[in-house]
């Protein structure tokens, strides 16, 4: 069964979510009925076999993606009513999200490729650079920023790539398999780093894994199969 809403307040609200996608004649139901509540300041890990719909639930968290029916709020807003000029808004304000593969622009430097979300705002240059400068200083790259994605090791792009998630001081961090990519060491590190960031500065954070092992580090984790909810592993 998925999680009951309640009326007691949350950061995110899902609520009565289908997600249904279709094959030419045929309906592949994805997401059935779904409700899920986020608290601010959580760290929650979502977890299910391939193909049992967690990062289309990110997805539509983030405003990626509309449900087919239902809800998703988010900090009061009910982004899946909005526009796409006024979702895309949306996003740049309230949504970090951090990738497998980084997703990094080769041609950039580590500070430019954090620099990107910010040229979607009004800030000054000297101010954008203060806040690349801070974002690279929080995931310990200071010494990095001048460095080209390829000069870089995958734990080292990773954190980039967290920077750049955080460099607009966003309400809420969405990560599909941040460390699906990399060795335990490099994983365990990106792992602190997340860590860090919910416990020190109160990030909410939604992440996607496949490893108990990553799971272990959020404060709660949910269980995600065919398109149900549940707080423990589904047999």
């Amino acid at each position: 069964m998925s999680e009951k809403p309640s009326t007691n307040g949350a950061l995110v609200k899902v609520e009565g979510v289908d997600k249904i996608f279709h094959r030419g004649s045929e309906d592949i139901h994805v997401l059935t009925g779904l409700n899920l509540q986020v608290p601010s300041g959580e760290f929650l890990a979502l977890m299910g076999p391939s193909g049992s719909g967690k990062s289309t639930l990110l997805n539509l968290i983030g405003g990626l993606d509309h449900p087919t029916n239902g809800t998703v709020t988010v900090g009061g807003e009910q982004v899946n009513q909005l526009s796409d000029n006024a979702m895309a808004a949306w996003r740049a304000r309230h949504i970090g999200f951090v990738f497998q593969l980084y997703n990094l622009m080769p041609v950039l430097t580590a500070e430019r490729n954090v620099e990107l979300p910010l040229l979607l705002t009004h800030l000054s240059h000297a101010d954008r650079k203060k806040h690349v400068e801070a974002a690279l200083a929080a995931v310990g790259l200071s010494h990095r920023l001048k460095h080209y994605p390829r000069t870089l090791s995958g734990g080292e792009q990773q954190r980039v790539g967290i920077a750049r998630a955080i460099v607009t001081d966003p309400t809420l961090l969405l990560c599909d398999e941040p460390t699906g990519d990399l060795d335990r060491k490099a994983g365990d590190e990106i792992l602190d780093l997340l860590q860090t960031l919910n416990r020190d500065h109160g990030k909410t954070i939604i992440m996607v894994t496949h490893d108990p092992h990553a799971s272990a580090r959020a404060s709660r984790t949910v269980y995600l199969n065919k398109g149900q909810l549940s707080n423990e592993p589904m047999k």
